[in-house]
């Protein structure tokens, strides 16, 4: 049986002893700027707290001044005055004083300061080794496994990036910033959102009803749409991706989790080229002028920037790998990931159901963010919807295993549909569709009316006197419902 790769953090190693395997090269260090920042902490308290949010004591290569540092930092955490004597008193506690060298010692750094101007550009010195003698260990760590044939390879390579995906999100923080330059932004941001006609100021999703409401998918939201099994998820985000590519050439990242991509693209020939759902899956033969039909009906589908992954339990470290590349080298503006629940979480977590959708729902909005993309994951819900009576429409407390997802998503949608679930009136229409927003955190929330068009696989906006007919009557559809027509006349009719 296999072994599992430990995809913890790797453990620590002599790196001295990989230097002398390497050659005798020497470890990354600075040893002069560690005394330099420890006298500048011990002299000017004032630096204390600055150096404390930047660095750790693992980013001191010698152990003594690592020592040093931790005293300094239990100090600061209780408030305590930081100065040499004080120092002093916590490492005589601690019984290491001797060990760190004395008070003799501690003396000594005192005169190793140049100015507490420059501790900033020390401290991040200090980080910069840290990170190489970091990277020198993960990297030996990655090379011990490799060499061990019993280790899943798929295994190894999640490790390896979960590995340098910890450091670098050690190594990036986001700067405070003055309220003035953070207003000086926003300004920007009006500027340029009033240059566009269509009033949006994030990505079209090409539903006019959801637009109205949304104003766009901004940056940096994480969007949940859920629903039952069969409902059309992924129907309604497929045509959506559609919509953008291809009408509005805003690139996109679609994640199937579930289904091939074949399979995908198959269900959007459908809707460009007017063909037959049996004539694309083969089930029936295409005469020549149907596959002339199909190939100039692609030719915007095939030029458009969409971009389509199916790879199988993809964990959320190779999503967040996979998710960078494409908005650095295809300007990718919208992600969508479908579904939430079949994405792979942290290793440590695996078997504990309910905080793996957790970490994973976190881990979907922080990537957001880091990329200032809109996400949208698809989400399962619970079977309380099926059994509940009346029109069973769903709520936030049907979110399927975790309610992490509706704490971390800035939108939370829902795809009702009446019919499906047998809850259909007199006065609804083939194919009525509530898409119910539940939770928006920047915005309203309510239900825009939409409608399936089950024979095409897709969903589309309902427009305000829209005429339908459905060989019985004429009905006319808006956003608030629907009124019938008993005056139907020729000419009128409106094909699903």
């Amino acid at each position: 049986m296999a072994r599992t790769v430990d995809k913890k953090k790797p453990e620590k190693v002599n790196i001295g002893a990989i230097g002398e395997e390497m050659g005798g090269l020497k470890p990354p260090q600075a040893i002069d700027i560690e005394e330099a920042v420890l006298g500048a902490l011990l002299l000017e308290p004032n630096v204390v707290p600055d150096v404390l949010d930047q660095i750790q004591s693992d980013c001191f290569y010698k152990d003594a001044h690592r020592k040093i540092f931790e005293a300094i930092a239990k100090l600061a955490g209780r408030n305590d005055p930081v100065d040499i004597f004080s120092v002093a008193d916590e490492l005589t506690k601690s019984g290491l004083l001797e060990e760190v060298g004395g008070m003799a010692y501690l003396s000594q750094l005192s005169t190793k300061i140049g100015a507490a101007a420059h501790v900033e550009y020390h401290t991040k010195v200090l980080l910069q080794k840290f990170i190489q003698r970091e990277l020198i260990t993960i990297s030996y760590d990655i090379q011990k496994k490799a060499f061990d044939d019993s280790l899943p390879v798929d295994d190894l390579v999640d490790s390896a990036e979960q590995s340098i995906f910890n450091l670098a999100e050690r190594n990036m923080r986001s700067e405070t910033e003055t309220i003035k330059s953070i207003i000086n932004q926003a300004i920007a941001e009006i500027e340029e959102n009033q240059k566009r006609e269509d009033s949006l100021s994030g990505v079209p999703s090409g539903y006019t009803g959801i637009d109205k409401v949304t104003y766009g998918w901004q940056k940096a939201d994480l969007i949940i749409l859920a629903a039952r099994p069969s409902v059309g998820k992924t129907a309604f985000v497929l045509t959506m991706a559609r919509n953008m590519a291809v009408d509005y050439n805003v690139p996109v990242a679609f994640f199937s989790l579930e289904m091939p991509a074949t399979h995908l693209v198959k269900r959007l020939m459908v809707s460009e080229t007017g063909l037959s759902t049996d004539k694309i899956r083969g089930a029936k033969k295409m005469t020549p002028d149907e596959w002339t039909q199909l190939n100039q009906g692609l030719n915007n589908l095939s030029q458009s920037p969409l971009w389509i992954d199916d790879t199988p339990s993809l964990s959320i470290y190779e999503f967040r790998s996979k998710a960078r590349r494409l908005v650095e080298k295809n300007n990718v503006r919208l992600i969508i990931v479908d579904y939430l629940q079949l994405m792979a979480g942290p290793p440590e977590l695996r078997g504990m159901r309910e905080q793996e959708v957790a970490a994973i729902s976190r881990s979907l909005k922080a990537i957001a963010k880091e990329l200032k993309v809109p996400i949208i994951a698809l989400s399962q819900l619970s079977r309380a919807v099926e059994t509940r009576g009346g029109n069973k429409r769903p709520q936030l407390s049907d979110l399927r295993e975790s309610g992490a997802i509706e704490q971390d998503a800035d939108i939370v949608m829902f795809i009702h549909r009446p019919e499906y679930v047998g809850v259909q009136d007199e006065a609804s229409f083939p194919g009525e569709t509530d898409v119910i927003i539940a939770k928006h955190r920047n915005g309203e929330v309510c239900d825009v009316k939409m409608r399936f068009l089950a024979s095409e696989v897709r969903f589309v906006d309902v427009n305000d006197g829209e005429s339908y007919y459905d060989g019985e009557g004429q009905y006319t559809l808006t956003q608030s419902g629907l009124n019938s027509i008993d005056d139907f006349g020729p000419g009128n009719e409106f094909e699903p």
